[in-house]
């Protein structure tokens, strides 16, 4: 079977702990070769055998075996170092959020497209076990029409907001974490008809921005995508309101969890929900019959991005996620932040 041969730019935390594990699963199908930082430490991350470690970017740039360069690095450098990697013949896949302009991302796209090379963003929750579940119960028709999706990822971490002393695009909550939350919307149920955003900084102005609540309008389904850096308790990771009934997933994916752990996808239990994070499911039948029950997780999966790689690089199929998506999305991280923008300008 032909390989896919990687090489990784940044050697932190995003490197070893979101990609290298799932990249490695895929032994029989992907190669690490190359990681390359401008400091080399192994003090945290430690030295993975059989892969090359440089402070050269040339070392990349310069291997002809090398066809995908992985950006794991800061936010504001994913446009330069993105375009830089094209203007060297290599496919690119990008940490997100994939750039900070739509202007920016339709460039990127556009320049890959005439070098008939591949630019992809790094949209691993789209593999959440969570989110995966959500669209099992949507389909089974268990609820009816759907009328309403909330989607929330939240957090109290106060120490963060108060920690940043004054407002950057870069650092703001929308950009940093809704570019998950968005780009799983936008991937299951497309552009929405028309869009509600409510982006605030709670700490008061020219403060991080610590707070989005979106609502996306299908018809006359509602999807609301909000967090907060202020709950202590969290709202459901999916609530999913239908005709007919409801669904309530209160936990999110446990991939993360295991990961924060050291608890890597080479055990057979990794990232799989026990029995008391499965969701639950409350409707009524066609003959009005109440029934409320458990829903087993589906299984989360990160690796499924580098196999949607490898598939597109390799095999030429469609890339796992499409261009316009992309463009969408940043679209609307630039709309949301720009409220801020426009509202400190008056």
């Amino acid at each position: 079977m032909k390989k896919l041969t990687i090489a990784y730019i940044g050697n932190g935390k995003s490197a070893n702990r979101y990609h290298l594990p799932f990249s490695l699963k895929l032994k029989d199908q992907i190669k690490v070769k190359t990681i390359y930082a401008r400091h080399i430490s192994h003090d945290v991350w430690k030295r993975i055998d059989g892969i090359n470690y440089t402070t050269d970017i040339n070392d990349i740039y310069n291997d002809p075996e090398i066809q995908l360069v992985v950006l794991s690095v800061p936010a504001e450098a994913h446009y330069k170092l993105a375009k830089e990697v094209l203007n060297h013949n290599k496919n690119v896949l990008v940490e997100k959020p994939f750039t900070e302009t739509e202007a920016q991302a339709k460039e990127l796209f556009q320049l890959a497209n005439d070098k008939h090379l591949l630019i992809q963003c790094y949209q691993n929750r789209r593999y959440d076990s969570d989110f995966l579940t959500v669209q099992k119960v949507i389909e089974s028709g268990k609820l009816g029409d759907i009328l309403e999706v909330e989607s929330t990822y939240d957090y109290f971490r106060p120490y963060v907001p108060e920690g940043e002393k004054q407002f950057s695009v870069g650092h703001s909550f929308l950009y940093g974490h809704a570019c998950h939350t968005l780009d799983q919307i936008i991937s299951y149920f497309g552009k929405a008809d028309k869009v509600h955003y409510d982006v605030r900084q709670l700490l008061g102005e020219n403060r991080m921005n610590d707070y989005f609540d979106i609502d996306m309008y299908y018809g006359i389904m509602k999807v609301s995508v909000k967090s907060s850096y202020f709950r202590l308790v969290p709202r459901p990771s999916f609530t999913v309101y239908g005709k007919k009934g409801v669904f309530v997933k209160q936990d999110m994916d446990r991939q993360e969890v295991d990961l924060k752990h050291f608890y890597m996808p080479d055990h057979d239990d990794f990232g799989i929900d026990r029995p008391e994070d499965y969701g639950t499911l409350t409707y009524l039948d066609d003959n009005d019959q109440y029934h409320q029950e458990k829903v087993v997780s589906e299984v989360g999966d990160y690796s499924r991005v580098y196999q949607g790689l490898y598939d597109a690089i390799i095999n030429g199929k469609p890339k796992t996620v499409k261009d316009e998506e992309t463009i969408y999305q940043i679209h609307m991280l630039e709309m949301g932040i720009n409220q801020i923008t426009e509202e400190e300008g008056n």
